[in-house]
């Protein structure tokens, strides 16, 4: 992939992010995503490629979609797979919380999995522990092993865990094995990349989140070094057929990172509301600031990009 996409991507999430970010605090939760969806939507068709979506937002839901199989992009250039979230942390987005984002990975075509849009089983640290935890083992275990890598002890060791109800059992687990827990209300992509981030004092992710995002954090971990298991974890037979129609033949394959997101995969993503990952959007009288960053797995490059937007000069969304 041309290294100068990159930018031009970025460019999408961006205009995402100040489109969502207007309604902050406001506890509307699907306006705030149509407009993250209509501002991507529309930066997307000036991006110099051929795209598709393999992975949108809002099926789960009945949210608004850039639904899988659209077309995006000015219908030139490279052919592209995305997978993206227009804003990921809608709610936490509507309550004026933070670690709320709007983001993208793109590959070539067949690099990203398919995911259907069900929920996922999921493990994530940082590049010191890759190669060491096992999604099949169980919590315990795997911070045994964290805990040894690191050279420390189980209570020095944090995990980020989704707090609901679904993972009683694990946090108890957690709890007992002597770990930390920081709990969050949503967005595990966020979440996920925490791990690889050495400020953030998160050392891994455990637990069961959307099987999209679990892509889009599994093309971001590829790029900064960390690593990523996810097993499938269908509630009913039509989540299972979702996920055969959508070439998954085995429903209870323990999918590696390289599985996930493989060959040249780039990620981009632009902070909505503040947090430990990216700070969120900046209203001022001119426009706006924003925080992004854009990693390319082929270079290993992470680029840190802030950015102002003056809304006499550009689209205002």
């Amino acid at each position: 992939m041309n290294r100068n996409l990159a930018m031009e991507f970025v460019r999408v999430t961006e205009m995402a992010a100040i489109a969502s970010a207007r309604l902050m605090g406001r506890g509307d939760e699907k306006a705030a995503d149509q407009a993250a969806v209509d501002a991507m939507r529309a930066m997307l068709d000036s991006v110099e490629c051929r795209g598709e979506v393999v992975i949108g937002e809002g099926e789960r839901d009945e949210a608004p979609m850039l639904y899988i199989g659209e077309k995006v992009g000015s219908g030139n250039g490279a052919q592209l797979e995305i997978a993206l979230d227009p804003l990921e942390g809608t709610t936490i987005c509507a309550n004026g919380m933070p670690n709320a984002i709007s983001v993208m990975a793109i590959g070539e075509k067949g690099n990203l999995l398919h995911a259907p849009d069900i929920y996922m089983d999921k493990i994530a640290v940082g590049p010191q522990c890759k190669g060491v935890v096992d999604i099949l083992k169980t919590p315990t275990e795997n911070l045994k092993r964290i805990a040894e890598v690191k050279s420390c002890r189980i209570q020095d060791l944090t995990a980020i865990v989704l707090d609901r109800p679904r993972h009683e059992n694990l946090i108890k687990e957690i709890r007992d094995a002597g770990a930390r827990i920081y709990l969050i209300r949503d967005g595990d992509v966020s979440a996920a990349i925490s791990t690889v981030n050495p400020d953030s004092g998160v050392d891994v992710l455990f637990g069961i989140g959307g099987a999209p995002e679990g892509v889009i954090a599994a093309a971001a971990l590829r790029c900064m070094g960390g690593d990523f298991q996810g097993i499938l974890k269908p509630r009913t037979d039509e989540d299972i057929e979702r996920a055969k129609k959508m070439g998954v033949a085995d429903i209870s394959k323990v999918f590696q990172i390289d599985e996930l997101a493989k060959g040249n995969v780039m990620f981009v993503a632009t902070g909505v509301t503040d947090g430990s990952f990216l700070d969120g959007v900046r209203f001022k009288p001119w426009g706006a600031e924003t925080h992004s960053i854009v990693m390319r797995s082929e270079s290993g490059t992470i680029r840190h990009i802030q950015a102002e937007h003056r809304f006499d000069l550009k689209p205002r969304y």
